[in-house]
């Protein structure tokens, strides 16, 4: 090999580092979550649920579909609403279609009048909302 290709090697490969470097500094870096502010709400919406108070059922399943919400938000998670962002964070969680569960049932609870979800919902509601929030290292 003459010198005139053994440089052209060289130089097309330092370049090629020189690139990766630049767009691995200008990348956006996952945001990392306050973990007691996290752990404090949602201590707070797994001690709202009572069992034997049915008006908890809903305000749970709701203030754990928020949190997880602002969870993927401050993430920087893309999509306007709830349910894009969850589109976007298809491989972030252990099970999206645990996530998609109870981000459907927050849905019937907020549209359709009188729909009243049991504590059984409520309670797997939780469940996976808390994985999900363990997903994304908030919890």
């Amino acid at each position: 090999m003459n010198s005139g290709v053994i440089f052209f090697l060289v130089a097309i490969l330092i370049v090629g580092i020189l690139l990766f470097a630049v767009i691995t500094a200008t990348r956006p870096k996952q945001a990392e979550l306050d973990k007691e502010k996290y752990q404090a709400k949602w201590l707070k919406i797994e001690h709202e649920l009572d069992r034997a108070d049915p008006k908890t059922y809903p305000l749970a399943i709701l203030e754990a579909d928020k949190l997880l919400d602002q969870a993927l938000t401050e993430t920087r998670v893309v999509g306007n609403t709830m349910g894009e962002r969850l589109k976007a964070a298809r491989g972030m969680f252990t099970s999206i279609n645990s996530i998609w569960y109870v981000h459907k049932l927050r849905n019937q609870i907020a549209h359709e009048h009188g729909f009243a979800p049991t504590f059984q919902q409520a309670t797997r509601s939780l469940a996976n909302i808390k994985q999900g929030l363990k997903d994304l290292d908030a919890i």
